[in-house]
């Protein structure tokens, strides 16, 4: 079978009718699941191989229950693959928007170690841990947009239906308005002109899409990567969830018997950060090298990401020859000082939020109120 490469143009060339391939398309390539259909694929397949049912015929019945077309074909697909000769690494490798690095990386390893079982189990833990995390994350924002969505048609109402009434008043008696609802006045015809705002929101998309093609060069990874692991309380956030992912895997390879260089492999393409992934690789090298764990990380350039207590741990489940069980302690506690951490930026996203909205408001609502005050001696003359 042709090799497969990372690339689209690269898997057009893998495909031909017949061969295990012919239900791989772009549009499979580039389809994504619900975060809950790769979280049951896991556990499912996890159950059947823990029953003795062969690999390939579980992925036929679980692709039988699929609810999903797209994903039911993918699952099809990749067991005609295992079938053909395909590890299923390999198979699984053709469509990474669904099965990520870290993914495919565990089953690899997995399948050099015979623990696949194992290693599917810990998978599923961690998608549930992860689809948990982004639960709370975004009930804890729930208020604060409902806030922003109230106070945008808070003003808008004020700004587009209270604030012309006084501009007629104003206006059929010849009175100028005071400087601050002059400019909200300003504002507000910014807002209602078509080509203004045509030519606003092209400059938006623009440079938005600027952003996006430069967030993901070397340069603006350094740049937004920094800013993620910089920004007070935030910042501790993310760092605390990297920590978390990254020990809970090397955990889980560890225990399961990989080769810690292998382990270091997979965590350095599991996190998504520019300053982690650096250091993973330096640690890659000096464990090479002939240097502890512990040891590399404390002498590494980013290793200041990892805080002196992690790495002391380390270094005594390296002593003992515990160092998967060390790496699952340390990750237990990480997990829930990120609970903390999470908790700590809802404190304060949900006051500064507030002060930032009533501030707007209250702007808007004393220039609404200083022609008010105005009126009847505007009127009388």
């Amino acid at each position: 079978m042709t090799a497969a490469t990372s690339t689209g143009p690269a898997r057009e060339r893998d495909y031909r009718p017949g061969s295990p391939s012919v239900a791989w398309s772009e549009h499979l390539y580039k389809a994504r699941v619900k975060s809950a259909d790769l979280i049951l694929f896991s556990t499912q397949l996890a159950v059947m191989l823990d029953s003795g049912v062969i690999l390939s015929d579980a992925l036929d019945a679980i692709a039988e229950q699929a609810g999903d077309a797209r994903f039911k074909a993918i699952i099809l697909d990749i067991s005609e693959r295992v079938k053909s000769g395909d590890t299923f690494s390999r198979a699984l490798s053709y469509y990474p928007h669904i099965f990520n690095t870290m993914f495919i990386s565990m089953v690899r390893a997995s399948e050099a170690s015979g623990r696949m079982v194992e290693m599917l189990t810990v998978l599923t833990g961690y998608l549930n841990f992860e689809v948990e995390t982004r639960k709370r994350i975004l009930g804890a924002l729930t208020y604060p947009i409902i806030m922003v969505l109230m106070a945008i048609a808070a003003t808008g109402t004020l700004m587009f239906f209270v604030l012309p009434r006084f501009m007629r008043i104003y206006e059929s008696r010849g009175a100028a308005l005071p400087k601050l609802t002059q400019v909200l006045v300003q504002f507000s015809r910014i807002l209602g002109s078509a080509e203004i705002m045509t030519g606003i929101v092209t400059g938006l998309i623009v440079l938005g899409g600027s952003l996006y093609y430069w967030a993901h060069t070397v340069s603006g990874r350094r740049v937004f990567d920094a800013c993620k692991i910089h920004t007070p309380v935030i910042g501790t956030m993310f760092i605390d969830m990297v920590i978390t992912r990254s020990m809970r895997i090397m955990a889980t390879m560890v225990n399961t018997g990989v080769r810690l260089l292998d382990a270091i492999r997979v965590v350095q393409g599991a996190v998504d950060n520019y300053y982690f992934q650096c250091l993973w690789e330096e640690v890659h090298r000096r464990i090479q090298d002939g240097y502890q764990l512990s040891e590399s990380i404390l002498i590494a350039k980013n290793g200041h990401l990892v805080s002196p207590g992690v790495i002391q741990m380390l270094r005594a489940g390296e002593k003992s020859g515990k160092l998967g069980e060390v790496c699952d302690k340390v990750s237990a506690f990480y997990e829930k000082k990120l609970e903390a951490s999470i908790r700590s930026v809802m404190t304060m996203i949900e006051p500064l939020m507030i002060t930032i909205l009533g501030a707007i408001i209250g702007t808007i609502a004393i220039a609404l109120l200083l022609p008010v005050f105005r009126v009847s001696s505007v009127i009388a003359h």
